[in-house]
């Protein structure tokens, strides 16, 4: 082991041609560590599989590789345990610590592991690593809150709640059904993470600054070697290619726009003007001023952090265009806004859980909403379609039947018998409170994708098969 200095270890990588020192202002600017250090394992992975590649290629001997490889694994129990002094290294990145660390250990040695090797390729390499490891954080983490709304889909399956449209009462779903409507949108998001996670599987190490490696080097096997299904196929591209972090904070921005929706339901539906929810104290605050406030913060929270994920959607697509070939330090500035989205996206999905496992449903109140608003109306009209009245004038005649319904200050089914042999002859024996009960007109969509309780719980049988993974 040497004894070099730390100014010595950290210096910079690129120093040899100047003589003179950062100004200080800049060199802030200019250092990542304190963003990048995230990646810390990943660049130790992919150096312990670069020194075993360049081994392999000739560039180091069998002993070296074994020093080298010695030397990462004990900085990697390090970095895993806490303990490696990263946190406050003046190193100008991960790349540079890590590096400076195994210099500390081998000597001149470890010099010679970036023969062939570029930063360039080292980061993009390393960021796909790590995109991986969230790849099934997210798909974990949406899994579980798709596994808390199938639960409720299947308490509440026939559980009656006005459904909107324009914010409007337009007919009557079950609870269980809203429910399974978010699975489904939160199954597109997995979709498009696996999607994202599929098409970054390739390895750009070995790309070399921009033009590629100058050796005989096996690609293929160094790709094989970490995980990935190819090598990448052209330097330029691969160095300088951030399509896998536009793709994943794009998936995140979309989920967190379903969340989004999510949470204004449920804000919607926990205000006393609804009444349908409560949420429990985990999720919930009060007021400093009025004692009496249950505020859902937590849904708040969910319904606003779309807004700084989408910011960063933004100012990562502003970064990355027109940028020329191939690598450009701008590219520094995808980290922040990558692993900002990624860390609110979980810490979101999960907060979401824990609203969905936390909530009442006052079944009692939200059948009781499905009485106004006239959302039995559309059934009417489907009434008089059976008794063959074409849909357009069942509907214009259902519409003038609303409208003596509020001039008389009662519901369709109450009205007099005068007004049903005036408006709607065709019902004159029909029992209306019974056609038109919300049970009825639940029952009525029994069809695939429907609000009625039995597809509710064949769709909650299918959910929890899916998501069992059976």
């Amino acid at each position: 082991m040497t004894t070099e200095t730390k100014d010595e270890a950290t210096a910079a990588l690129w120093g040899g041609r100047f003589q003179g020192q950062l100004h200080p202002i800049f060199e802030g600017l200019n250092q990542s560590l304190p963003f990048d250090r995230r990646m810390a394992l990943e660049d130790v992975r992919g150096s312990v599989a670069w020194a075993k590649a360049i081994g392999a290629a000739g560039v180091l001997a069998a002993e070296e590789v074994t020093s080298i490889v010695a030397a990462l694994g004990e900085i990697h129990e390090l970095i895993a345990g806490g303990s490696s002094g990263i946190e406050t290294s003046d190193a100008e990145d991960v790349h540079s610590f890590v590096e400076a660390e195994l210099v500390k250990r081998v000597g001149d040695l470890g010099k010679k592991l970036h023969t062939g090797r570029s930063r360039n390729d080292q980061v993009a390499t390393d960021l796909k690593l790590h995109l991986r490891a969230w790849a099934e954080r997210l798909d974990a983490a949406a899994a579980d809150l798709q596994s808390a709304l199938v639960d409720l889909a299947a308490e509440h399956a026939d559980t009656a709640i006005p459904g909107y449209t324009h914010l409007q009462r337009a007919q009557p779903v079950t609870f269980g059904h809203q429910c399974l409507a978010y699975a489904h949108m939160l199954e597109r998001d997995r979709g498009r993470i696996a999607d994202a996670a599929k098409r970054m599987d390739a390895c750009p190490l070995g790309s070399g600054a921009l033009a590629g490696a100058p050796f005989a080097l096996d690609r293929e096997a160094l790709a094989a070697d970490l995980g990935f299904a190819a090598a990448t196929r052209n330097s330029l591209d691969g160095v300088s290619d951030r399509d896998h972090a536009l793709e994943f904070v794009f998936a995140c921005t979309t989920t967190m726009l379903h969340l989004s929706r999510l949470a204004e339901d449920w804000i919607f539906q926990a205000s006393q003007e609804a009444g349908v929810l409560r949420f429990g104290d985990t999720v919930s605050t009060g007021s400093s001023l009025m004692p009496q406030k249950r505020n859902p913060d937590a849904l708040e929270l969910l319904r606003g952090k779309v807004g700084r994920v989408h910011g960063d959607l933004s100012a990562l697509v502003t970064v990355t265009k027109g940028l020329p070939l191939a690598y450009n330090k701008d590219l520094q500035e995808d980290k922040e806004a990558l692993f900002d989205a990624l860390d609110t996206t979980v810490t979101c999905l999960e907060v979401a859980a824990l609203c969905a496992r936390d909530v009442e449903v006052d079944v009692v109140r939200a059948r009781a909403a499905n009485a106004e608003g006239f959302l039995d109306a559309t059934d009417l009209a489907d009434l008089l379609c059976e008794r063959g009245v074409p849909f357009r004038d069942a509907h214009e005649r259902v519409g003038v039947t609303v409208e003596r319904a509020l001039a008389d200050g009662v519901t369709l089914t109450e009205l007099s018998d005068a007004a049903r042999a005036e408006l709607l002859p065709e019902l004159d024996r029909v029992d209306l409170a019974a056609a038109l009960s919300v049970d009825r007109i639940l029952s009525r969509r029994d069809v695939l994708g429907g609000t009625a309780p039995d597809q509710v719980r064949a769709e909650v049988a299918r959910w929890r098969t899916r998501l069992n993974g059976a």
